[in-house]
Order: structure tokens, then sequence, then C-alpha cells
């Protein structure tokens, strides 16, 4: 029997892009560029299974008038880049790779609540530029995270190990918002009936929610005004999650300290507004990015491949 046709859009570790090719007949993105929109409806066509990314947008349009591909094998535990009811209706199952990426992630969203608190981007600008003459008492004086409080929105694995960390390592207070109850987070922790009375509480909010749908713009002008003026925002979930005029606004105003963001609304293009600011700390979409991860990531992806093409239900389908 011939292998499976599959198109992978970007390129991906070495491991894992070898083991596609032990398995299937796999076509590589080999100058790793994105795929334009007319190339995923291409992949669609010719391929049995396309994987892509969170860069690829995969809208309603690219599945009308059929597809020859009968599975998404997404590279990522998100997945609101895909139009899953548009892909189900063209009979096409989705997966993606959670559990794999989970300490990644809640580490590098503890990275970014303490380059903020610690104000570590500043200090390192100046030590490059120059412009650094010394120590003093009053240089850089930041905030201090130890025994103060985090708010987590959206409880879901990733949220409890940014919770444990912020616990366990630093002695933190946990409030948090989840959509369902989480009666055994992993760590004392409270659970708030809404968004608001998370934000009002914390002096640090961590957002690990899905991103789309009921969830665009959801830290918003109305939600960053119930924050405490000596809050910070960490955004690792997506960046549609966060509305950024609305955040830039409450920098300017000093009505919210500071903000650290890996994800943004219309990546990879970034704010000037955002980035020209002292107050906040930007990372390239960096959450899963250890070897380790996206070499799991990707075996992750393989196993779903695998499962679908035996006649079995892949672990990880969304739909």
């Amino acid at each position: 029997m011939s292998k499976p046709k599959v198109i992978v859009t970007r390129r991906w570790p070495h491991e894992v892009e070898q083991r596609l090719g032990d398995h299937f007949d796999v076509t590589l993105n080999e100058a790793d560029r994105p795929y334009e929109q007319q190339e995923l409806r291409q992949a669609l066509l010719l391929a049995d299974a396309v994987l892509p990314t969170v860069t690829d947008r995969l809208g309603a349009d690219l599945f009308a008038g059929g597809v020859r591909a009968r599975i998404l094998g997404n590279f990522g535990v998100g997945f609101n880049h895909i139009d899953i009811a548009a892909a189900s209706a063209a009979g096409l199952i989705v997966t993606n790779t959670p559990a794999v990426l989970t300490d990644a992630t809640a580490d590098l969203a503890m990275t970014l609540l303490l380059m903020c608190a610690r104000r570590a981007g500043e200090g390192e600008r100046e030590l490059r530029s120059g412009k650094w003459t010394g120590w003093r008492p009053t240089h850089l004086c930041g905030t201090q995270v130890s025994g103060k409080t985090v708010g987590i929105i959206g409880m879901g694995r990733i949220g409890q190990a940014m919770a444990r960390r912020c616990h366990f390592g630093f002695g933190m207070e946990v409030v948090f918002f989840d959509s369902q109850p989480v009666p055994h987070p992993g760590m004392p922790a409270r659970q708030l009936a809404t968004v608001d009375e998370v934000l009002a509480a914390s002096d640090f909010v961590s957002l690990h929610c899905p991103g789309g749908g009921e969830n665009t713009r959801l830290i918003n002008e109305r939600r960053l005004a119930r924050m405490k003026k000596s809050a910070f925002l960490i955004n690792t979930a997506r960046g549609d999650v966060v509305d950024e005029d609305a955040l830039v606004q409450a920098l300017r105003e000093r009505r919210i300290t500071g903000a650290g963001l890996d994800v943004f609304e219309t990546e990879p293009s970034v704010p000037r507004a955002l980035t020209e600011r002292e107050d906040v700390v930007l990372l390239p979409h960096l959450g899963s990015a250890t070897s380790e991860t996206r070499i799991a990531m990707g075996m992750r992806v393989i196993d779903n491949l695998s499962a679908f093409f035996e006649g079995r239900t892949p672990p990880d389908a969304v739909n």
C-alpha cells in the first residue's frame, strides 16, 4: 500500500521530520516560509494530511468546494486559527498537541512575570547600550514578587503549572477564574466567580485561556480598569485575548504598572506603541520553545496521524 501523503507547512525539528519521512510520503517546507492562503488551499487539495501551525490561518473559504485532506495535525495546543466547524463540515478531523508543552509554557510565563517585576528588560537594555553608570540605591527599583497575589485566568494544565510555580516557588497567594469548577488545582487556591474579581484581587494577572470566540479581547478597557494600578498583566495564551490598544492606553495613563507579552493580536506584527515602551516585556512567541518540547509536540502529531490512518480515533482530536 502507498503511504499517506502529508504536507508540513513549516520546518519542524529534525528528529520529527525524519520520523515523518519514515512513515509517510512527506513534503517538507525546506524554505521555512509561511504558506500563502493559496498554498494552504493547494495543500488541502493534494495531501491526505496537512500539518499546520499557529501561523497558518485556515478559514472556512479554504475548505469550500471539498478537499482531499482528511486530517489536520496541528502543531500546537491552541487551534483558534482553524475554522473547526468548516473543517468538520468538509470531513476533516483536527488534532492538537496538549500536555507536552505545559511546563515549557508555564516556565516562560514565570519568566515574563519576573522580568516585569524586576525591570530586567530595562536593565539589560541600559547595560548593553553603555548607559549604566553603576550601582545606586534608587536605580531601577522594581516590585517584590514573593508573597504577592497572582490571578490565573484559565486554570487548565498550563494555568495550574503556573500557579504551582508561583505558590511553591515564591509563596504567592493564588486566585483564579475558570469557566468550569476546579476542585483540586494542586495547591492552595481560591476560585473566584468572575474574571473581574480575579483582576481586582491580583498583583499579577496571568492569562492561560484559549483564544478566539468569547475570549476575543477578553481583557479590554473595562477589565483593565478593574486591575490595581500596581498590577502587571502577563499573556502567554493567545494574542487576541488582549485588546492591545486598550492595554497601551492603560499603560500610558498608568492605570496598570506593566505587562509581559509573548503573543500578539496580529503576529508577527507588533505595534510600535508597545515596542517603544519600557514598561512592557516583549518576547517573540517563545512559550513552547524548548528543543525537548518542540520534539515532543511533533511526535504527538505523528501519533495522531498514525492512529487516524490505522483506523483508530486520534487521541487528541478536537472535533
